[in-house]
């Protein structure tokens, strides 16, 4: 075999060491698949092995779980649902055979276990564990739309309950080795290096070979659906599903189901519901399409698949960044955390000191939860220097400006800082939305000047938007993307546009919420339907985050800039009329809510700038569902129109980073793969079609680009474009 080896010791206990070769990671590839059958005959039949311990040979960790570009190539290539079933059922029916070998089985679990690789130990009769806050436990697969499909909706929930296991599934919740304990799905947790020792020794100690469900005293924790306490979760869960996805995604719905029936049933039929549940879950093109941008086309991107070819790899080891506020302290954070020597420079050495004290709060939230040593914590701090000095940025690979959204201030701190650079140095912008040709303006050095923006908050937000000028070189491009791969986040390209393209996106947003407030419809219902979209709030909700003064500055520099030609968006005189009367937005807790009050309320004021005049039937009313329908895909079409314009003008050419980009940094409805996939899956002709029906009710916004209607005709798509230049290039 080539991913397992097997050792059989004197004891009679077979050893058997997962690693895959060539892969930094094991993860269950369909090599891997094919042979967990071949070893766990061989367990069965070998009358010379008396037991089995299963561990990885990997430092990296235990198994991240499926290969998910080798499952949904194996399960949907074009066969039968037949065989879409006998394939997802190949995992299922070797581990429990493994379960039922007769023999003690227990997994030395000596680094993370995710997906499918927890649910490999899950199927052993006991589960060793190394102490190490560094390793995972967990289910994760709802946030790639798939469920756990290798025995986890069955024996997890055998194990902990209902209640506990289903909130660890549709959460995807990852646990550490002792709240794992804690839970009951973890037997023992040892020093880390022991593991195998210790399953050994549980082995020799007359470890039972029977799983508890296979014991006829067996007995569900907290009572299945027929037992008046136990029903209860599928009562609430049912409700609290459709609260938190409203109906959005099949996995979390078929996830419930599988454990409801699979609760009934003994395990073997248990396992095959599962499977069916499975399968059908991933032939669905919301699951279809949350695999292919939020695990492959993220995977790729997060190996450089964009980074310019034929340039050497870079290593910055010392990085300056300019503005020791939330997001300059931010950038600063995650800098230190991946070893970068950081300046962080701002007006005051109070202010700089301020930003500093903030990387110290994230750093002390690492070290509380065990994540760093205290050794560490006093290293990563002291690799942060707070100064006002622009001297210190001498030696730097690259800088970062995080001032504010002025031309006039970024031009300054621009050509201060470049005085102090070396030839090859970087400098980069972290501005939102002013265009960064224009901001090269202000550089002795254009080739080397670029857009690196990040998102709030920067220690959790994984997207940073690289954008180029007009005269952005190759070289600087390919040292951007060299940083931030090396600062652990995901890097998309786009060109030089007014908002670029994550910002230009987001606000139609904002604005379409603008747009039905200036209509007549109910603020409540509004980030209501926002939220039904998928969208992580309301427009409404989100505006007030992103802060209304923000938005009234922004629109006060575009006016500047485009004169004659710059048109009001929905809802400009509102925000103006707020910002002016000193509401801000969530910041100062005035915006379109009250924040004061726990939980938020509306702010009454809002009935005078916007009456409420409309609003849509009642539920019992045949044309209430359409009414919801109809302003749901006014909030999706808008800015998938702006995707689509976006991508005619240049400003972005990658699918992959169209729809990655929208999901993690705007949070546009992950249930749809992305805006691309949404426009795909739709099919152009019908998209068009729905967008010209929109253009003549509500106006020209949702006018699509003549593009869509060329590729329309053509009976074209974005992706099979993109995979058709990619072949051809290849």
């Amino acid at each position: 075999m080539e991913n397992f080896k097997i050792d059989v010791d004197a004891d009679g206990i077979a050893l058997i060491t997962f690693d895959v070769p060539g892969r930094s990671m094991n993860t269950l590839t369909s090599g891997v698949m094919k042979e967990i059958p071949e070893w766990v005959e061989r367990v069965k039949t070998d009358d010379a092995i008396k037991g089995v311990v299963l561990t990885s040979g990997k430092a990296s960790g235990f198994c991240a779980g499926a290969d998910l570009g080798d499952m949904a190539g194996g399960m949907l290539a074009g066969g039968s649902l037949q065989e879409a079933y006998d394939a997802g059922w190949k995992l299922n029916g070797a581990l429990r055979a493994l379960e039922t070998c007769g023999k003690p089985v227990a997994a030395a679990i000596n680094g993370l276990a995710l997906g499918g690789g927890l649910e490999l130990t899950l199927a052993c009769h006991y589960r060793v564990v190394g102490d190490s806050p560094k390793i995972q436990l967990g289910l994760p697969e709802i946030k790639v739309g798939l469920f756990p499909g290798g025995g986890g909706t069955q024996r997890l929930p055998r194990l902990i309950g209902v209640q506990a296991a289903m909130m660890a599934m549709t959460e995807g919740k990852s646990f550490r080795p002792n709240d794992a304990k804690g839970a009951g799905f973890i037997h023992e947790v040892v020093p880390v290096g022991t593991e195998v020792e210790a399953a050994k020794a549980w082995i020799k100690g007359g470890g039972k070979a029977v799983q508890p469900w296979d014991d006829k005293s067996f007995k569900l924790p907290g009572g299945g659906p027929y037992h008046p306490v136990g029903v209860q979760n599928f009562i609430v869960g049912n409700a609290m599903i459709r609260k938190q996805t409203y109906g959005n995604y099949p996995a979390a719905t078929n996830l419930m189901s599988a454990v409801y029936e699979g609760m009934q049933v003994p395990m073997d039929a248990a396992l095959r519901i599962e499977t069916r549940y499975f399968i059908k879950t991933l032939m669905t093109p919301q699951a279809q399409g949350m695999i292919r941008s939020l695990f492959l086309s993220k995977q790729e991107l997060d190996k450089g698949a964009v980074r310019p070819a034929g340039v050497p790899k870079s290593d910055p080891k010392k990085v300056t960044v300019l503005g020791a506020g939330m997001m300059g302290a931010g950038i600063a954070y995650v800098q230190a955390l991946a070893g970068i020597e950081t300046i962080l420079i701002d007006q005051t050495q109070d202010a700089a000191d301020k930003g500093k004290a903030h990387v110290e709060e994230l750093l002390k939230k690492r070290l509380s939860r065990g994540q760093i040593t205290q050794d560490k914590f006093d290293a990563l701090l002291a690799s942060v220097t707070a100064t006002t000095d622009y001297e210190h940025i001498k030696g730097s690979d690259l800088v970062i400006e995080a001032v504010f959204e002025n031309r006039e201030i970024k031009a300054e701190v621009t050509k201060r800082a470049e005085a102090q650079l070396e030839p090859g140095a970087i400098f980069g912008s972290n501005t939102s939305t002013l265009p960064i040709t224009g901001l090269a303006e202000a550089s002795v050095r254009p080739e080397d000047f670029i857009g690196i923006h990040f998102f709030s908050p920067v220690d959790k937000m994984m997207l940073v938007e690289v954008i180029l000028g007009e005269r952005t070189g190759q070289a600087a491009i390919a040292k951007t993307l060299d940083y931030i791969l090396k600062i652990k986040k995901t890097p998309i390209v786009v060109n030089d546009s007014r908002g670029f393209y994550t910002s230009r996106c987001f606000s139609t947003f904002l604005m379409e919420g603008m747009a039905m407030l200036e209509e007549g419809y109910a603020p409540a219902l509004i980030d209501n339907i926002g939220r039904m979209t998928g969208m992580p709030r309301g427009p409404l909700e989100m505006h007030d985050d992103v802060a209304l003064d923000l938005s009234y500055k922004i629109a006060k520099q575009t006016a500047l800039d485009l004169g004659d030609a710059y048109t009001p968006a929905e809802g400009a005189d509102i925000v103006a009329k707020m910002v002016e009367g000193g509401r801000f937005g969530r910041k100062n807790g005035l915006g379109f809510y009250d924040y004061a009050s726990k939980p938020k309320t509306i702010w009454p004021g809002l009935a005078e700038l916007a009456p409420t005049t409309k609003g849509i039937d009642g539920p019992e009313e045949p044309g209430a569902f359409a009414q919801i329908d109809e302003l749901k895909t006014r909030l999706l079409y808008r800015q998938a129109v702006e995707v689509a314009r976006c991508w005619e003008e240049g400003v972005i050419d990658d699918p992959r980073e169209a729809d990655l980009g929208a999901i993690l940094g705007w949070g546009f409805a992950p249930w749809t793969g992305g805006p691309i996939t949404l426009i795909d899956q739709t099919g152009l002709a019908r998209f068009v079609e729905t967008c010209d029906r929109l253009t003549a009710t509500y106006g020209d916004r949702f006018k699509v680009p003549q593009l869509l209607r060329d590729m329309a005709a053509k009976g074209e798509t974005f992706y099979g474009n993109f995979e058709g230049a990619q072949k051809a290039a290849a």
